[in-house]
């Protein structure tokens, strides 16, 4: 950032009233209005269909992720967080992140019970009871 650029921002944000932009999401959350909503549909293939709908309609993104993704399909089909999810099968978020954007791999039994919530995500229901999730 150009040192030019940085008292044009400070001006900017000295602008806005945070607090309020706050508690009006807030409302517009506990109201059920939503800026932004992510479906998942099951594919004939055992991948999923993720797409991210803005509140006036326009899709935002629409891509398929394939079976071979199991942290993604897994986390998918229950529809959780990724925070949700990790503490649900005793990962961190970070462990959770790193699989499911490729850049490293679950060991065995994780991999296995991956391909367990995958196969059938109700099965999480069992875990849940277990688990206090942050909502």
């Amino acid at each position: 950032m150009k040192k030019t650029e940085a008292p044009k921002l400070r001006k900017r944000a000295a602008k806005r009233d945070l607090n309020a932009e706050l508690l009006a999401a807030i409302g517009d959350a506990k109201a059920g209005r939503w800026a932004r909503k992510t479906e998942f549909t099951r594919r004939a293939d055992g991948g999923w269909r993720r797409r991210i709908v803005l509140a006036d309609g326009t899709v935002e993104k629409d891509e398929v992720i394939p079976a071979s993704a199991s942290a993604q399909v897994a986390r998918a089909g229950t529809g959780l967080s990724q925070a949700q999810f990790a503490k649900l099968i005793g990962v961190s978020l970070r462990t959770l992140q790193e699989w499911e954007q490729g850049r490293k791999r679950p060991s065995g039994p994780a991999s296995a019970l991956l391909r367990i919530v995958a196969r059938d995500p109700q099965v999480v229901g069992a875990l849940r009871e277990n688990v206090t999730l942050v909502p």
